[in-house]
């Protein structure tokens, strides 16, 4: 994250929005504007140029949708890209954060849920609330039973697992129960306990300052535990942390342990 205001992009091809957003956040202290895209050419375009920490991107829109600019930009930059969406979790969302954004916002949200999203975002937060989460692992559920015989990450239309953690997680192709706790058990020689406990919280969608205060620790060491697992795990962002906690069976559906 650059020093000074929080530098963002706009790209969404209906103008009316696009103006909306930029004028609430060109009128926030603390925010700066730095550019305009009306289609995911000109938000790659946008992203390579001005470098802002944040691009807000919308999924549907011409000449190349957000899903593709996303992929192109986050492969190329370390610009984080905030997903735009008039539906909540549609196929179009699950589809941009395997591309690597770092969360989404409903176009109707409030102002200033709006500037609290980019600025977590910015932080280097993945914006996913507990209910997204649960919704998010339904999907992954979903895939489950429709394809047993396969690892969680290697299922058609999932995100592909982190590499360093792929040798890891891999098993036996023998019953889901014996597999999770293998799976379970290379993770806990990986991790320390309280890191494993922290990866449960982020699988339940805390975020650090919940999980500092429901482990009565400060907001520094929780964001010190989450970027130890991070690196451990060879993840991404904390999206990719769930779906480990539930790869490995650390977690049921519920976000409760097994």
């Amino acid at each position: 994250m650059t020093p000074g205001p929080l530098r963002v992009v706009v790209a969404d091809d209906q103008a009316l929005v696009r103006v909306g957003f930029c004028g609430i956040i060109a009128a926030t202290p603390g925010f700066e504007i730095v550019g305009e895209a009306g289609n995911g050419e000109q938000a790659v375009a946008a992203a390579l140029r001005a470098r802002p920490d944040v691009m807000l991107m919308d999924v549907r829109m011409p000449v190349m949708d957000g899903i593709e600019a996303t992929r192109q930009i986050t492969r190329a930059t370390d610009v984080r890209c905030l997903i735009l969406t008039t539906f909540d979790l549609d196929e179009y969302v699950f589809a941009a954060l395997r591309a690597g954004a770092s969360g989404f916002l409903l176009k109707d949200t409030l102002p200033a849920d709006l500037l609290n999203a980019i600025r977590v975002v910015a932080a280097g937060d993945a914006l996913l609330s507990p209910s997204v989460t649960r919704r998010l692992i339904g999907a992954f559920t979903s895939a489950s039973l429709a394809h047993p015989g396969l690892p969680l990450l290697a299922r058609p239309g999932l995100a592909a697992a982190p590499p360093g953690l792929a040798a890891a997680l891999a098993g036996p192709a023998a019953g889901a129960p014996s597999r999770d706790r293998a799976a379970r058990g290379r993770l806990a020689h990986l991790l320390t306990e309280r890191e494993l406990e922290v990866l449960t919280m982020v699988a339940r969608g805390l975020s650090n300052a919940e999980i500092a205060t429901e482990l009565t620790i400060s907001p520094a060491t929780a964001k010190t535990h989450v970027a130890h697992l991070l690196t451990k795990l060879d993840a991404r962002d904390r999206i990719q942390l769930v779906i480990i906690a539930y790869q490995s069976g650390l977690c049921d559906q519920g976000g409760r342990p097994p």
